[in-house]
């Protein structure tokens, strides 16, 4: 540890570390600030579990790339690693997000230090080597197979130009499998940990796809020593940070099997990102030509370091309860407790968003999201609710959980409806004012802005108001005549135009959620509490991605529960109209009477008026028992006092545990 010591402090400083508050920067910061006071961590947003295992000290947030040069320029390091980047996980799709991540920053970064005569060490990726990940040399060709690829590609190669130009003193380290403590909990190697301790082996890719696994310590010296010689014989390359070691995972599972005392067989699958490889290992040579270094950790003796950080790491609750044999529920309901990442354990805001094929819309969701709290400067928690969607929801919350541990999801046993899902996430929310909306960004998340100005100037309920949709002229109208009707035909003002979305104080949720009503109908119920309420007007656009799951069968149906939810209307027109019914066919049978008796030759001698009168009080029974019927349906329904929901199990910080809960428990 002496000569990491004397290296550390051999590096010029003051050293900014962008990318801080990921598994690989969170390792680095850790190991720099041992040694040294003068480092600055900045990441785009705080990871608490992280900071509570290792001392990152104070983290300079920094919500878009303009920020990190202002941070630059207020500390002015002379020595600075960008560790930032995005799409590395099949979440992260955004290409607007790749571009100014993976290339815009770091042609910035470039740019400010050849400014200030700052040394960079750009983190690169194997991933640029592509097609070519079989053994590449340093200087093969680059042949990206993905948009993160060509991102990481693209930086690499200007900073190679500008080191190479002479105008920076600059170097990539690309990057294989890295692996070790901190790593994000639903990555594999924390999750063979957690599934061997309880005896059992994860899931697998097929067994003889195979990748190159290098220790985080060792990745660690190898930025430390770059760090310390980038301005002298380390200057403008694009270094391979591997082992040179391919390990199938065949070869992995008899590691997990030794390490664990596993006597099972292991399955193997497919598991793998679209633009994976099935071979896919380093050239370690330039590596240990120009830094003298080389991975010394084996992949068994890294299993047990990582292991054994995870079973002794007992100053971090999230760990404990997910890697322990500790059972204690008391303990498990506190894993992410401070879920703002603001230090404070209530957020200002909780987003409850109900999914329902909507995985492709969500890592977008969450982006938008995000920036419109980052503008308001509110801390929150994002709560998926997976309604049994057919798709990859829970991997797609478990990413953006394990990146962002103030998202947090739930996943419904099957599909119970939109309604079931807001319920079950406003159960669970904990923010002093709690968001609705849908997954599929029809409800447009900087709409959110609004609605909170309107909750500051004293508002309760503030709800989006859909003065226009983009869908076709018809659809539109029904909606229209829809919500005039739902109004005229409630006994208390409803909103027009009204859906789910809304912004919701604390006082309001928690008299929703004590309503004991099974065939809950939120915007009707909303209406139905009262409170100060007002609207935001927007246009409601069409679904981004996907087709719609509505169809003209399943809105006449929402039509209907609607209005049978708030209104015994039907119930009551149907009583006028049989005792109207009832006094017509009174005066029918007087007059008849009267005609028989004094005009004999003026009665009907055919059966056409009481055919008609049969025919017609036949329909009109048919529709009072089918109007009866669907409110004695639904009183079974609240008699029956099933469970509204079911929930099989809550993912926090990446992890999902299968426990399963039902409504009122």
């Amino acid at each position: 540890m002496s000569a990491r010591k004397d290296l550390i402090a051999s590096i010029p400083g003051p050293v900014a570390v962008t990318g801080a508050t990921g598994f690989i920067g969170a390792n680095l910061v850790g190991a720099l600030r041992k040694e040294r006071n003068d480092v600055i961590p900045i990441g785009k947003t705080q990871n608490t579990w992280r900071e509570q295992a290792i001392n990152l000290g104070k983290i300079e947030i920094c919500s878009n790339n303009r920020d990190v040069v202002k941070v630059l320029e207020k500390y002015k390091p002379k020595t600075l690693i960008n560790l930032a980047a995005y799409g590395a996980y099949p979440v992260q799709t955004n290409v607007e997000m790749m571009l100014k991540t993976n290339f815009e920053l770091a042609r910035d970064l470039a740019q400010w230090s050849i400014t200030n005569n700052c040394a960079l060490v750009q983190a690169g990726s194997s991933s640029e080597y592509g097609w070519n990940a079989a053994g590449p040399s340093a200087d093969s060709v680059l042949r990206p197979n993905s948009m993160y690829a060509v991102t990481k590609a693209s930086a690499s190669q200007w900073v190679h130009h500008l080191a190479r130009s002479g105008v920076l003193a600059a170097t990539t380290l690309r990057l294989y499998s890295v692996y070790g403590p901190l790593e994000d909990p639903n990555r594999l190697f924390p999750t063979i940990i957690r599934q061997g301790l309880r005896g059992q082996f994860p899931p697998f890719a097929a067994e003889k796809i195979s990748r190159d696994f290098v220790f985080i310590d060792d990745v660690i010296d190898a930025f430390l020593i770059t760090s310390s010689l980038v301005r002298a014989g380390a200057n403008g390359y694009e270094i391979p940070i591997c082992t040179g070691i391919s390990t199938s995972m065949n070869e992995l599972s008899s590691t997990v099997s030794s390490e664990f005392g596993i006597e099972d067989s292991p399955e193997f699958g497919a598991i793998r990102r679209n633009w994976d490889l099935a071979d896919w290992f380093g050239n370690p040579e330039l590596a240990q030509r120009i830094l003298g270094w080389q991975s010394d950790i084996s992949v068994a003796e890294g299993l047990r370091m990582t292991r054994n950080w995870y079973e002794f790491c007992n100053n971090v609750e999230f760990l404990n309860q997910d890697l322990t044999a500790n059972d204690d529920k008391s303990v498990r309901s506190t894993a992410g407790n401070d879920r703002s990442g603001s230090g404070s354990s209530t957020p200002d805001v909780s987003a409850v968003v109900a999914c329902y094929k909507d995985a492709e819309a969500m890592p977008v969701l969450y982006e938008r999201f995000k920036k419109t709290m980052d503008l308001l400067e509110l801390s929150f928690e994002l709560i998926f609710v997976n309604d049994g969607s057919p798709d990859n929801a829970q991997v797609v919350a478990e990413l953006l959980s394990a990146e962002d541990a103030r998202v947090i999801a739930i996943n419904h046993s099957r599909n119970f409806g939109s309604q079931a899902a807001f319920l079950s996430g406003m159960k669970m929310a904990s923010g002093n004012y709690v968001v609705l909306m849908d997954g599929d960004l029809q409800d447009p998340p900087e709409l959110i802005a609004q609605m909170w100005q309107k909750s500051q100037d004293g508002f309760d309920v503030v709800y989006g108001h859909r003065v226009d949709r983009e869908a076709p002229w018809l659809m539109n109208h029904a909606y229209k005549i829809f919500y005039k009707v739902f109004n005229k035909l409630s006994p208390f003002e409803i909103p027009k135009n009204a859906g789910d979305f809304s912004l919701l104080k604390r006082n309001v949720v928690d008299v929703l959620i004590s309503m004991p009503e099974r065939d809950l109908f939120l915007r009707a119920s909303r209406a139905y509490v009262g409170f100060n309420q007002t609207g935001v007007d927007y246009v409601r656009p069409e679904r981004p991605f996907g087709k719609t799951t509505n169809n003209l069968s399943k809105n006449l149906g929402w039509a209907a529960r609607g209005i049978l939810a708030v209104s015994r209307a039907p119930l009551t027109g149907l009583s006028i109209f049989a005792i109207g019914m009832l006094a017509l066919s009174s005066l029918l049978i007087a007059l008849q009477i009267f005609a028989r008796l004094f005009f004999p030759e003026l009665a009907p001698k055919g059966l056409t008026s009481l055919s008609i009168i049969i025919v017609g009080l036949g329909a009109l029974n048919l529709v009072a028992i089918a109007i009866v019927g669907e409110y004695v349906g639904r009183i079974l329904e609240e008699t029956k006092n099933r469970p509204r929901f079911v929930i099989k199990g809550q993912t926090r910080n990446g992890v999902t545990e299968y426990v399963t809960s039902r409504d009122g428990e």
